[in-house]
């Protein structure tokens, strides 16, 4: 039985093991982009095992032993951008898009188990993001080369 679910999880840039057994990696796309910059030639696969919505999970409640929620983050990106294909856009229904998020994990998210979320404060701020669940967070850590970035864990009661 796999115990993890990465409900939107890109390109599982984060993994140390992007095959990991145990996980399920959800994600609303499926693509794999060439591009070429001066810098040099990037590939990105967007590869789930299921295609979903983190609004709409197909797994039964109180299933998972840790969820992990790295949803976009930015409002307004261009469609053709590397930062849109890598990580997807959450547009002008953010609020309801990230609440709905929080609820389904809450939902698949076994009693006792751990939420972890990622979030980049570069336009909503993790103060507003919070907000969005009745939850509490554990404890958190921001991280990267201005703080934007913020891991945050959550225990289900």
């Amino acid at each position: 039985m796999k115990t993890i679910l990465d409900v939107c999880c890109g390109s599982r840039m984060f993994w140390f093991d992007k095959s990991n057994q145990n996980a399920v990696f959800c994600d609303k796309r499926k693509e794999h982009h060439d591009l070429s910059y001066p810098s040099g030639e990037f590939h990105i696969d967007v590869t789930p095992n299921v295609i979903s919505d983190f609004t709409a999970l197909p797994f039964p409640s109180n299933h998972f032993r840790v969820v992990v929620f790295d949803p976009p983050h930015l409002k307004k990106v261009s469609v053709k951008s590397w930062t849109y294909k890598k990580y997807g856009a959450l547009g002008d229904e953010w609020i309801s898009i990230l609440r709905g998020g929080f609820s389904e994990c809450f939902r698949v998210l076994a009693p006792a188990g751990t939420l972890i979320f990622k979030w980049s404060s570069i336009h909503i701020p993790i103060s507003e993001v919070l907000k969005l669940t009745p939850a509490l967070p554990l404890f958190g850590h921001p991280s990267g080369k201005n703080g934007l970035t913020h891991w945050v864990t959550f225990m289900k009661p």
